[in-house]
């Protein structure tokens, strides 16, 4: 069963599927390394698409900055339209290290900017990682660095379903464990509200939320809405809530 599949109105041209055939086979002999020549514009990125839609594997694409990344991550998303595409580089938009000056005796203090919408997209990547068998990541350089332990973020994931049996109080622990704020006035991305036997669940990687109906301590109903209007996208069965953030940890290994 293929999960790869390129939208089909992209084909391969000249002797692209020559390098697909050649390149494709390397891999599956388990050739470690190998590399693709071509000038700029000889369809070298579609190609590496089409060794992915062959081989069946996930794929990780390394750039070594954020704007031949971006410019990748918006061609494979177009190549691959019903897959998982995600973008995880850098989230500073400035980073200045602490420093010092010996001539002036000046220190200078670390200052840093940090882009929301970016560290979202890295929770995305993440996320789809543990959930689908169907990825591909664009990232730069950044993603060779620690995130902390990805068993503890696996492990402290939150799985929850319709008829599951939970006392709410219990839940929004488990929600404040895995870094995520209760925001009844201002909700928003990495946050959860609280309304009566509603509990609403903003995942830090979305920009849908989640709606959770209790009856007593049971969930009757999951549902995801769009962010702004509050409109019913879909019902789900069961929905799983990954951490807020990368560095979560179990309660035994903070003690």
């Amino acid at each position: 069963m293929s999960i790869f599949k390129i939208n089909p109105k992209f084909s391969p041209k000249g002797d692209q599927q020559q390098a697909i055939d050649i390149l494709s086979q390397s891999l599956k002999d388990q050739n470690s390394y190998q590399t693709l020549l071509g000038i700029t514009g000889s369809g070298k990125t579609f190609t590496m698409a089409k060794i992915i839609e062959k081989v069946q594997k996930p794929a990780l694409i390394l750039s070594h900055n954020k704007t031949l990344s971006a410019q990748l991550y918006r061609e494979f998303k177009e190549f691959f339209p019903h897959n998982a595409v995600e973008y995880f580089v850098s989230y500073y938009d400035y980073y200045q290290p602490e420093a010092y000056v010996p001539s002036k005796d000046l220190y200078i203090e670390k200052d840093s900017s940090i882009n929301d919408e970016i560290e979202r997209l890295r929770l995305a990547a993440t996320a789809s990682l543990l959930d689908r068998q169907d990825v591909i990541i664009i990232a730069t350089v950044s993603a060779i660095y620690g995130l902390g332990s990805p068993e503890d973020y696996r492990d402290l994931t939150l799985l929850l379903k319709v008829g599951l049996e939970i006392n709410r109080n219990k839940l929004i622990t488990k929600l404040v464990e895995i870094q995520y704020e209760r925001k009844d006035a201002e909700f928003s991305v990495a946050s959860f509200r609280v309304r009566g036997d509603i509990l609403d669940i903003y995942p830090a990687y979305a920009k849908t939320f989640i709606r959770l109906e209790f009856f007593g301590d049971e969930i009757t109903s999951i549902k995801r809405l769009e962010s702004m209007s509050n409109k019913k996208l879909e019902d789900l069965e069961r929905i799983l809530i990954y951490p807020a953030k990368h560095f979560v940890t179990h309660k035994d290994k903070m003690k």
